[in-house]
C-alpha cells in the first residue's frame, strides 16, 4: 500500500500545499496550532514526520524550534524545500524521505517532540500502527510531546456519500464492515484517496500518556466556509469563534464526526 499512497500524493502534490489555505484547511490549521502551542517545548529538536509540503514545519521553525521534516513522498519534500526557500524560512535543519514505521536513521530520544500529522491516515493495518507508535515513542525524549492526526471513520463514510461515483460502495457490506469494525478504507478508483485508516475515539496508543483528543474542526464541521467569511468580514468575531472552538474541541459529542482528530500525548518521563 506504500506505493499507492506515494502515487496518490504525487498526483496532486501542489494541491496539498494549498490545502491548509482552503476554508476547511484554515480551521484545521488554526485549531491544531492553538492546541499544540501551549504544550510544545520552547526549544530543542522536533520531528515533523509526514509533514508533506512543510506548512507545520515552517510554523514550528517560526517558534524557534529546530525542525526535521520527513515524509514518504519525494514529490512533497521537493515542494517543501521550494516553499521554505521562497518564504525565507530558517530553522528546518533537515528534509528527508522516511517512513513512520522505520525511523532507524535517528537514535533513541533524539527529539523533544514528534508530530505525525498525516501518516496515520494511511495505516489501516494494526501491526503497522503499532510499529509506527513504537518508533515515534523511541525517537521522542522522555517527557516529550507526541501529536498524531487522525481521520475518524465516520468522516470516511461521509466522504463516500459526498462523491457521486463512490456512493454505490455504501451498499457493499464488506466495505462498510471493514470500515466500521476495523477502520479499513480502500478505494478501487485509481487516483483517489485509498489505503486509509478511520480511527475511533478510543484511540490511545501504548507507550504514551494521553493529554487530550480533540476535533480540529469542532462545532464548525461543515460550516468552514461561513467561518472563513467571518475571517474577512468580521475579524474580531472570527477570533472569538476560534477561541470557542479551541475551548470546546475536546467535547466528546464533537469527536466522532470531526473532520480530523488530534491526539496529544507524552512519552512518560
Amino acid at each position: 500500500m506504500t506505493d499507492a499512497v506515494r502515487a496518490y500524493y504525487a498526483s496532486f502534490h501542489r494541491r496539498e500545499l494549498g490545502r491548509l489555505e482552503t476554508a476547511e484547511g484554515r480551521v484545521e490549521f488554526a485549531l491544531t496550532t492553538r492546541l499544540l502551542d501551549a504544550r510544545l517545548p520552547t526549544e530543542g529538536r522536533v520531528l515533523d514526520i509526514g509533514g508533506g509540503p512543510g506548512r507545520y514545519a515552517a510554523w514550528l521553525a517560526g517558534r524557534g524550534l529546530r525542525v526535521t521534516l520527513a515524509d514518504l513522498s519525494p514529490n512533497l519534500l521537493e515542494l517543501a524545500a521550494e516553499h521554505l526557500t521562497e518564504t525565507g524560512t530558517t530553522g528546518v535543519d533537515e528534509i528527508v524521505q522516511a517512513d513512520v514505521r522505520d525511523l532507524s536513521r535517528w537514535p533513541d530520544a533524539t527529539f523533544a517532540a514528534t508530530l505525525a500529522l498525516g501518516p496515520f491516515y494511511h495505516l489501516p493495518d494494526e501491526a503497522d500502527r503499532r510499529r509506527a507508535v513504537d518508533e515515534i515513542v523511541r525517537v521522542t525524549a522522555p517527557g516529550g510531546l507526541v501529536a498524531i492526526a487522525l481521520i475518524p471513520r465516520w468522516i470516511l463514510l461521509r466522504r463516500t456519500l459526498s462523491i457521486p461515483d463512490e456512493r454505490y460502495r455504501l451498499a457493499d457490506p464488506e466495505f462498510v464492515d471493514a470500515l466500521l469494525t476495523r477502520g479499513e478504507f480502500t478505494n478501487p478508483i485509481a487516483g483517489r484517496f485509498t489505503g486509509g485508516y478511520g480511527a475511533d475515539t478510543a484511540f490511545d496508543p501504548p507507550g504514551l500518556e494521553r493529554i487530550l483528543l480533540a476535533s480540529t474542526h469542532g462545532f464548525a464541521t461543515g460550516l468552514e466556509s461561513q467561518l472563513d467569511e467571518l475571517r474577512i468580514d468580521d475579524p474580531t468575531t472570527h477570533e472569538a469563534t476560534l477561541d470557542i472552538l479551541t475551548r470546546t474541541a475536546t467535547d466528546p459529542a464533537l469527536l466522532g464526526t470531526a473532520g480530523h482528530l488530534l491526539y496529544l500525548g507524552r512519552r512518560p518521563a
